[in-house]
């Protein structure tokens, strides 16, 4: 048997598997065998932590419930920077993603503070699929703007999520599909966001979400440099600070259990 953590942040779940010094038999299609709410743990991402390596003090991949593998995950991110701040008695981790390296930090109340990094607003680094001004441009009829956090974002100020997201993540526009936001701006301080999230559909939260959709409201002149993000589960704190954002929210431990990779296996 292998044990696991259910995790979530604002409600944005993941089961969280530690390979450190072990081997896995985890690949996409037992990844979403363990995603199905129904017949298996039930989650929006998988996680699997490994050796750190280069500074970093663990490794993070990520697998999406559709079994694919994404470059970033905020909201997990936190997650395990509280589990190995907990282990290493430190107020301070660096997790390596696909998407970069992380930098996380105790914030107190059971939150973490993860630096995400400067954005990507380069239409090729998105990536789209041609040029395009990402900060307004039309997709499908609709004005949009664009940003990478680690992983690529489209961001709108008006629409329907449920409506539009599936749409957009795998239109041509977006050759590595795309994650989806709707927002509503409420003051300077303050944003509603919902998520579309690529390879899972509508969740509760989604940290990197979060802070692509405060980015291209501050892009815009709409909100001031540090942003209360209200999703579905809760309240993200996103800062911008010289030029990284500042991801601040909860990170939640549901329970720990185990399982046999093997009935999950293809």
């Amino acid at each position: 048997m292998t044990a696991f953590l259910k995790m979530h942040g604002l409600g944005n779940d993941f089961v969280v598997f530690d390979a450190r010094g072990e081997r896995l038999a985890l690949d996409a299609a037992s990844a979403r065998a363990l995603a199905d709410r129904r017949f298996g743990v039930g989650c929006d991402q998988v996680i699997v932590i490994g050796e750190g390596r280069e500074g970093a003090d663990a490794v993070l991949r990520i697998y999406n419930s559709d079994g694919g593998e994404v470059e970033s995950c905020g909201n997990a991110t936190r997650c395990v920077a509280r589990l190995l701040m907990e282990e290493k008695d430190s107020d301070r981790v660096t997790i390596d993603t696909p998407g970069g390296k992380l930098v996380c930090t105790d914030a107190g109340r059971g939150e973490v503070t993860v630096d995400m990094g400067a954005p990507r607003f380069a239409w090729e680094q998105i990536p789209l699929a041609k040029e395009a001004d990402t900060n307004r441009f039309t997709v499908d009829g609709l004005e949009a703007a664009a940003v990478n956090v680690g992983n690529p974002h489209c961001v709108l100020f008006d629409g329907d999520v449920a409506e539009i997201g599936p749409k957009l993540e795998v239109h041509p526009m977006f050759p590595a599909r795309t994650n989806v936001e709707v927002v509503t701006v409420r003051d300077r301080r303050s944003i509603r966001m919902r998520v579309w999230e690529r390879g899972v559909g509508i969740t509760s939260a989604c940290g990197t979400g979060a802070c692509a959709s405060a980015v291209a409201a501050h892009r815009r002149g709409l909100v001031d440099d540090k942003v209360e993000v209200e999703l579905d589960g809760g309240t993200l704190t996103i800062e911008l600070r010289a030029g990284h954002i500042q991801m601040t929210g909860p990170a939640t431990l549901a329970f720990k259990g185990e399982v046999d990779l093997k009935d999950y296996a293809a």
